[in-house]
């Protein structure tokens, strides 16, 4: 799951507009902010099994922000943050919270078993990323789906839709040269790319969240109507 995880964010903004588009869509990918930061420092680590039908990433080592527990702890961070830091709503700042422990459920529909549940050494994954076909269909369904409520939420609240359609064009763009590109030949130079990504898309966001509702057309009067006084 790559771009797929910004489909949490895109339906987070559409039902709880708000908090900013940006933490919604830095709190889609929190977790993997965290993971290619700590690879980076070699506290978790992975490596690459081009072998592997679709994604070559054999994730072994990521107890600190792919385990369940702490998926629970980043997620209650996140929602701790938005409200005090932001102060944004306790509806608002759930959602971010909700957004962040979402990545972990998908997660845990394409990784192979190599997500710990916190009970010993167990590890899950369902294994969809042993089938690429579907598991990209996935991913672009999940961002038409909820892309298509963010615009319709944007246009009902009186803002253009094509700031929508322009992050979805991005998104579906970063997808297809992930799936194409070969991992970078270090776990560290991989992570470094992948943060790049993740915090290009946040700053994105901020862009395209800019900008008011369109002010509505003032209505003409037209005097006063049949048998209304004027005072």
């Amino acid at each position: 799951m790559f771009v797929g995880h910004y489909a949490a964010a895109l339906a987070a903004k559409s039902v709880e507009p708000r908090a900013p588009l940006w933490a919604y869509v830095g709190a889609a990918q929190l977790l993997d902010i965290g993971w290619t930061s700590l690879v980076m420092a070699n506290v978790e680590h992975v490596s690459f099994d081009t072998t592997l039908p679709g994604s070559p990433l054999v994730l072994y080592d990521m107890p600190w922000t792919h385990s369940l527990p702490a998926a629970v702890v980043w997620s209650v961070a996140a929602l701790l943050v938005m409200r005090w830091a932001l102060k944004l709503p306790w509806g608002a700042a759930v959602m971010v919270g909700l957004t962040v422990f979402s990545h972990w459920l998908l997660d845990y529909l394409v990784h192979r078993p190599d997500l710990l549940t916190g009970l010993g050494p167990v590890k899950v994954g369902l294994g969809w990323w042993n089938y690429p076909v579907p598991e990209q269909a996935l991913e672009m369904g999940l961002i038409a789906i909820t892309g298509a409520m963010w615009a319709g939420a944007r246009t009902a609240a009186g803002r253009n839709a094509w700031p929508a359609v322009v992050f979805i064009a991005i998104l579906v763009a970063v997808q297809i040269i992930g799936t194409v590109t070969a991992p970078a030949g270090s776990a560290f130079a991989f992570a470094r790319t992948g943060l790049i990504v993740y915090v290009a898309l946040t700053l994105i966001a901020v862009v395209i969240d800019l900008g008011k509702p369109k002010a509505a057309p003032p209505v003409a009067w037209s005097g006063p109507a049949e048998g209304e006084q004027v005072a």
